[in-house]
C-alpha cells in the first residue's frame, strides 16, 4: 500500500472511531425488563437483531439482483418479439402476393403436356425453367414464413413466461423489504428501551470484545506476515471503499452516497474493473478462496456461517467496510465479527482437482 493510502486511511480510521464486537451464539430473547438484564446478555440480543436483519438484507439484495437481470430478459425478449412480429408481417405479406400471383395464373393444363402441343419446345423448355425458379422462389417464401410464425410463437410464449418471473420475483422482493424492516424495528424497539447509560456500558462492552478477539487473532499468527502489497485491482478496489469512508449504512445501497456491506465490496471491485456478485453470500460461493495467513490487500474477508457481512482487508489486521445501520463506513479491526475466510476477486481460477476454491478458513 502507497504511503498517501496509508495516511488517507489512517486519517480516516481515526475520524471514524467505532469499532464493532463480535457476535456471541445466537440469544433466545429475555423477557426481563432490560433494566434487570446483565449487559452482557443485552448486547448479545442486540447483535442477534443486527445479524437478523443483515442476513434479511443481503436475501433482499439477492431477490433484487435476480430482479434486474429478469428485467433486463423481458426487455430482450419484447425486443426480440417486435421484429419477430415485423418479420412475419412481411412473410405474410409476401405470401399473399404468391397466392394472388398464383390464382391469377392458374391453369388446368400440366406444363408437360404445355411442352408436348408446343410449337417450340425449346421455347417450352426455358419457359418451364423459370416457372421450376418462380416454384422455387414460391416454396421458399412459404418456408420463410413457416419459420417466422414458430420464431413468433415461441417468442411469445418466452416473453409470457419471462413476465411471469419477474412478477414473481417483484412480489418476493416485497416480502423480503417487509422482512428488513421488520428486523431493523425490532433493533429500534430494544436501542429505545435502554437508558443512556446502559448504552454507554454497551458499546464499553462491545469494544472490549472487539479488543480481545483482535489481541487473540493477531497473537495467534493466523494473519500470517503484514508484508504483502495489493494487486493493480486490489490498490484501485481499496481506494475507492477509503474514499466512501464516512458515508452512512443504508440496507440495499450500493452507493453513491450509501453503501450495505456487500454494496460497498462489488462497487469498490467494480470500479477497479473486476465485477464480482453482489451479495457477501454469493461473492463467498462464486469468488476463489484464499487463506487467511495469505490475505493482501483488496481482498474480502466474509463473516458468520452463513456469510452475511462481508469487507475489503485493509492490512496491519484492518478492514474497510460499511457495518451495520446507525454506522458509517469505516476502518475496523478485522476481528470485529467471527471470520468466515477471505476471497480474492482478482485470483486466478484454482485446479479442478481442488473444487476451484481453497479450503474456508475459520478465525475464531
Amino acid at each position: 500500500m502507497s504511503g498517501r493510502l496509508l495516511r488517507l486511511v489512517c486519517t480516516a480510521a481515526v475520524a471514524a472511531g467505532t469499532v464493532l464486537a463480535p457476535l456471541p451464539a445466537t440469544a433466545v430473547p429475555d423477557p426481563r425488563e432490560p433494566g434487570q438484564r446483565p449487559v452482557a446478555e443485552l448486547l448479545t440480543d442486540l447483535q442477534t437483531l443486527y445479524r437478523d436483519a443483515e442476513r434479511a438484507t443481503e436475501t433482499y439484495n439477492a431477490t433484487e439482483e435476480k430482479l434486474r437481470k429478469q428485467r433486463a430478459e423481458v426487455d430482450r425478449l419484447d425486443s426480440a418479439l417486435a421484429r419477430a412480429r415485423l418479420t412475419l408481417h412481411d412473410s405474410r405479406g409476401a405470401a399473399g402476393r404468391l397466392a394472388r400471383q398464383q390464382y391469377q395464373n392458374s391453369t388446368a393444363i400440366s406444363p408437360y403436356v404445355r411442352l408436348l402441343l408446343a410449337h417450340d419446345p425449346q421455347h417450352a423448355l426455358d419457359e418451364g425453367h423459370v416457372i421450376g425458379q418462380l416454384a422455387r422462389e414460391r416454396a421458399e417464401t412459404v418456408g420463410r414464413l413457416v419459420g417466422s410464425e414458430k420464431k413468433s410463437d415461441g417468442l411469445a410464449r418466452a416473453a409470457r413466461k419471462a413476465l411471469d418471473t419477474r412478477l414473481t420475483l417483484a412480489a418476493r422482493q416485497k416480502k423480503d423489504q417487509d422482512e428488513v424492516r421488520q428486523r431493523l424495528a425490532d433493533v429500534e424497539k430494544l436501542l429505545a428501551s435502554l437508558t443512556p447509560d446502559q448504552l454507554t456500558a454497551l458499546a464499553a462492552f462491545e469494544k472490549s470484545d472487539v479488543d480481545k478477539a483482535q489481541q487473540k487473532l493477531v497473537t495467534s499468527g493466523a494473519l500470517g506476515t503484514d508484508d504483502r502489497e495489493p494487486s493493480r485491482s486490489g490498490d484501485r478496489a481499496l481506494r475507492y471503499a477509503v474514499q466512501q469512508i464516512g458515508k452512512p449504512y443504508e440496507w440495499g445501497a450500493e452507493g453513491p452516497t450509501t453503501y450495505d456491506c456487500s454494496g460497498l465490496t462489488s462497487q469498490a471491485w467494480d470500479h477497479a474493473g473486476t465485477p464480482i456478485p453482489r451479495t457477501s453470500e454469493e461473492q463467498w460461493a462464486r469468488l476463489p478462496r484464499v487463506p487467511l495467513d495469505e490475505l493482501r490487500p483488496g481482498d474480502l474477508v466474509v463473516y458468520f456461517p452463513e456469510a452475511t457481512h462481508v469487507a475489503l482487508y485493509l492490512g496491519a489486521g484492518q478492514v474497510v467496510q460499511a457495518p451495520r445501520t446507525g454506522e458509517k463506513v469505516q476502518v475496523s479491526p478485522v476481528a470485529s465479527y467471527p471470520i468466515l475466510g477471505a476471497v480474492r476477486p482478482d485470483a486466478r481460477p484454482a485446479r479442478e482437482s481442488d473444487g476451484g476454491q481453497a479450503p474456508a478458513t475459520d478465525a475464531r
